[in-house]
């Protein structure tokens, strides 16, 4: 998982050299992230499904060996064709892998004190990996090229494969003769697809555009008739009975709409720094360290503390409370000159609440799922991550600038124009968070920290010494 958090942030710093060497078009350059997003958006619950159904180290492995390969292949693309291909590759092997990771977990893991620091330094991980790839990605860019930023993942897949093959226990599904609903995996996965695409190009089209309010209503369309398909074949991809859980559907409800503002955060707070602060990349990097070093201190330290102290829903609704305040404080920012230690550094510290948030609905997102659908739960957690960040970026980032070009238009100032459409987007982020605050409050149950045991149980052929290794 560090390889492809890696990935995911060290590549946006060497956009503009990899235009330059490999003429891309200006257009063309936003397909360097989006192939990726949109094979890893639609191929997660897919991914997740089958890896339940062959085993799901086996989907693990497989995964990693599609990544690293498409990793390798995209340090030697000479033309951008080749380099989109490469990116579609490491999205499909990026969601095989995160499509059963938290289902691995949950089973290697049974008790709950154990997994919640599994899932808390699995947490950890994901911060330490964004803000470590902003750091490698320039340094790696301007001291040898940007083919390095995907060279590193080669020695970081080798390592991960051969661990995997010697320590993961091996496990069998019911075979894919059990069956593969596979109109259903064609509706879900185009469904998803055509929806990430929808998002990801909102930017570009503008967020009600005919382009992408098109596409949106043939997504929306595709992933009805899934739900329909689901409700009445034999075998389903999506068992409906999933959704039967309050918890699961509370913990993925919870989490599209906190990953919505968090992220979208982590992109405007960006924009706000470089065009009406001025800061320089490389400050601006420097200046949200804090906030995933806290984000990172607090899910591998804190959050399993917590939560054997507090229990998972009182942890979640501490953290959710601390994101609201963090992205509110926001709404403050001034359009002159800001402190960074009064303006910008509470909002980095405050956001530290993520690590308990994170941590608590990734546990109570798995809870719940049967041993046969551990899999299954982890590629639906997985997705509507993707779908709420990518939803959070594009909705709030159009919402600023549509908002800012409409002062600009009517004479105001420039810089005092942007600064009202960051603050109108931070009020609408902050909205989505306490959303999630509300909806965590009433629709999770409290469960005892001490007596919480969940359905995943420990396969009878695990050695033990499996189980207890590395957290």
């Amino acid at each position: 998982m560090l390889m492809i958090i890696l990935d995911g942030s060290i590549t946006t710093v060497a956009l503009p050299s990899i235009q330059r060497d490999l003429d891309f078009t200006p257009s063309g350059l936003s397909w360097v992230v989006n192939a990726y997003v949109i094979a890893f958006g639609g191929l997660l619950l897919l991914a997740g499904r089958v890896g339940d159904l062959i085993g799901r180290k086996k989907m693990f492995t497989t995964g990693l060996g599609v990544f690293t390969a498409a990793s390798a292949a995209c340090g030697l693309a000479a033309t951008p064709a080749m380099f989109i291909a490469a990116r579609f590759a490491q999205g499909v092997g990026g969601a095989m892998v995160a499509s059963v990771s938290l289902g691995m977990i949950a089973t290697l893991f049974p008790q709950p004190a154990e997994r919640a620091k599994a899932f808390g330094a699995f947490s950890f991980v994901g911060a330490g990996g964004a803000s470590l790839g902003q750091v490698l990605g320039g340094t790696l860019t301007q001291a040898l090229s940007w083919n390095w930023i995907f060279y590193i993942n080669l020695p970081i897949g080798a390592v991960a494969l051969t661990l995997a093959l010697r320590v993961l226990s091996r496990e069998s599904g019911p075979g894919l003769r059990a069956g593969v609903d596979i109109l259903g995996a064609i509706l879900v996965t185009s469904g998803l697809m055509l929806g990430v695409y929808a998002i990801v190009s909102a930017g570009a089209h503008g967020l009600v555009g005919t382009h992408t309010l098109g596409f949106a209503a043939l997504a929306a369309s595709l992933l009805a008739g899934f739900v329909l398909r689901q409700a009445r074949a034999a075998q389903p991809l999506l068992p409906l009975r999933m959704f039967t859980s309050r918890t699961i559907a509370g913990a993925n409800l919870v989490q599209t709409l906190l990953l919505a503002g968090l992220f979208a955060f982590q992109v405007l707070i960006a924009l706000y720094m470089q065009n009406v602060q001025h800061y320089s990349a490389a400050r601006t990097g420097l200046a949200m360290l804090p906030a995933a070093l806290t984000i990172g201190a607090v899910s591998l330290f804190i959050s399993a503390r917590a939560i054997a102290r507090l229990g998972e829903r009182h942890t979640l609704l501490i953290g959710l409370a601390l994101v609201a305040t963090g992205i509110g404080l926001l709404t403050r920012l001034p359009a002159g000159s800001a402190h960074y230690a009064t303006d910008l550094l509470p909002t980095m510290l405050a956001v530290g609440g993520f690590g308990l948030a994170i941590t608590a609905l990734t546990t109570l997102a798995m809870s719940d799922a049967r041993p046969e659908d551990a899999g299954l739960a982890s590629g639906l957690f997985n997705t509507t991550q993707q779908v709420g960040a990518a939803v959070g970026v594009a909705a709030l980032t159009t919402l600023a600038t549509s908002h800012s070009t409409a002062l600009t238009a009517i004479g105001t100032n420039p810089a005092t124009a942007l600064t009202a459409g960051f603050h109108l987007a931070f009020a609408t982020g902050a909205a989505l968070t306490l959303a999630a605050l509300i909806a965590a409050a009433t629709i999770l149950r409290t469960k005892p920290a001490t007596t919480t045991t969940s359905a995943v149980e420990i396969p009878a052929d695990a050695p033990e010494h499996h189980i207890h290794t590395g957290v």
